[in-house]
């Protein structure tokens, strides 16, 4: 049984259909790269599987539980959304770091305040804050970011913050995780950081959904590729048939576009 499945995905905005009828699956250590051009739903159908977007048909299945069935009112309390997020970590393009909040802080903000809710925090107050640094620093290690615990975003480099990103969305053990765009607001130098990052992440099986325009990098790491296009799959298969022998019309105009 796959790790996540998806299936029917649709999505409206007004009278604009922007996901019609998206299916996709993912294996539990596998590298899905989600491309195609701008407007073409990558990052709305992202934010539907994280529950950022509310899908208007569908059905989202992970490890077995059904997490939102369009057709089942069961699975629209609002006060489920938050526990449905958790199956999911996303790092977002623009980084998205509190700016208040030094590296470490952000990493550890989230466990934080659930961990306010469980019923023995007051009790065991310093021993869960303890525990939740010790994987924040860990984190920001596997990152390269020991010595820039302390520092705040304003004092890091944009390739530094995606990093502390990625940090704080592996903090709270997702059982996906989920990039949008990644790289695309940074200059090239930085981006080099970032993608290093994410190989090391894939080569040690983390279930990843990238949506990417860095075509090299998808054709190195992704396990599977699949091309959006106006709303629909277009193509689908591994990173050496879509890529390097797409079958679809649409998907070889792309990809042509793309390397002029």
């Amino acid at each position: 049984m796959a790790l996540l499945e998806a299936t029917g995905i649709g999505k409206n905005f007004g009278s604009t259909h922007v996901l019609k009828d998206i299916s996709l699956s993912l294996e539990k250590g596998e590298a899905l790269a989600i491309i195609g051009s701008s407007g073409s739903g990558k990052t709305t159908l992202l934010r539907c599987l994280n529950f950022l977007e509310t899908p208007d048909t569908g059905r989202i299945v992970v490890d077995g539980k059904t997490l939102w069935d369009a057709d089942d009112p069961q699975t629209h309390k609002e006060s489920e959304k938050r526990k449905k997020r958790l199956h999911f970590g996303l790092v977002f393009q623009n980084f998205n770091l509190f700016p208040q909040y030094t590296a470490l802080q952000n990493v550890m903000l989230a466990g934080e305040l659930l961990a306010k809710e469980r019923p023995d925090y007051k009790a065991n107050r310093r021993r869960i804050h303890d525990e939740l640094e010790l994987k924040a620093r860990r984190l920001l290690e596997q990152m390269g970011l020991s010595d820039r615990a302390g520092h705040y975003p304003h004092q890091l480099s944009g390739g530094q913050q995606q990093r502390v990103a990625i940090a704080r969305a592996l903090a709270l053990e997702p059982d996906i995780l989920c990039f949008d765009e990644p790289t695309s607001a940074l200059d090239p130098e930085l981006t080099g950081e970032v993608l290093r990052v994410l190989r090391e992440l894939a080569a040690n099986k983390t279930t990843m959904i990238i949506v990417t325009h860095e075509m090299a990098f998808a054709r190195d790491v992704a396990d599977r590729i699949l091309f959006m296009d106006g709303g629909v799959v277009v193509e689908e298969g591994s990173a050496h048939q879509v890529i390097d022998h797409p079958r679809e019309e649409r998907t070889r105009r792309f990809l042509a576009h793309y390397s002029t």
